[in-house]
């Protein structure tokens, strides 16, 4: 089994259709361990085998702008990869 990673996500979130649309999409993304979204604090939450790009994109695809981000409490550039996008 890979080694697990904390991601941590701040995204724009205005409503319980943003924050449910991130949700859906990380309950589909297959090696997530665990997640949580919150709208009050406009963050994602994800502990994951997964390379951080994976869930980056995933998470972008909803739509909603990633403003920052961090893997393992390390500061992490939130430019799509240009393949995915």
């Amino acid at each position: 089994m890979s080694d697990l990673h904390t991601y941590e996500f701040n995204v724009a979130m205005s409503c319980g259709g943003c924050s449910g649309a991130i949700d859906r999409v990380l309950k589909k993304l297959d090696g997530v361990e665990s997640y949580e979204v919150s709208l009050e604090n406009q963050t994602a939450k994800v502990v994951t085998g997964l390379p951080y790009e994976t869930v980056l994109t995933k998470i972008a695809k909803t739509g909603k702008t990633v403003k920052s981000a961090t893997a393992d409490g390390v500061e992490q550039s939130v430019d799509i990869p240009a393949a995915a996008a």
